[in-house]
């Protein structure tokens, strides 16, 4: 079984950075990649970031600038830096890791880490 543990959310002022970070553990064998989603009230999830195992990444055209992931392979553990916060990045953000653990590849969610960006 695996587990992926968020922390780091909260409410933060409009321009203001938070950080989040997600911990996966259990029998993993190797995490191809990590990923951070978001979901607002009423809307669909989205991806907001992700990166590889080799340290590639891709961002959500609306936190390119904005946002950084990254990731430290030895602790199976990703970040995401957010700065210059916006309300409309007001959302549930969950933690996703693509895994595998032992033959078999698995998809694998956090619980959400809720993110309020408000004056």
């Amino acid at each position: 079984q695996v587990q992926l543990v968020e922390s780091g959310g909260g409410l933060v002022q409009p321009g203001g950075s938070l950080r989040l970070s997600c911990a996966a553990s259990g029998s993993i064998a190797s995490i191809y990649r990590m990923a951070w989603y978001r979901q607002a009230p009423g809307k669909q999830r989205e991806l907001v970031a992700a990166i590889t195992s080799g340290g590639s990444t891709n961002y959500a055209d609306s936190v390119k600038g904005r946002f950084t992931i990254s990731r430290v392979n030895a602790k199976n553990t990703v970040y995401l830096q957010m700065n210059s916060l916006k309300p409309e990045d007001t959302a549930d953000y969950y933690c996703n890791a693509y895994l595998r653990m032992f033959s078999n590849e698995y998809n694998y969610w956090g619980q959400g880490t809720q993110v309020t960006v408000s004056s």
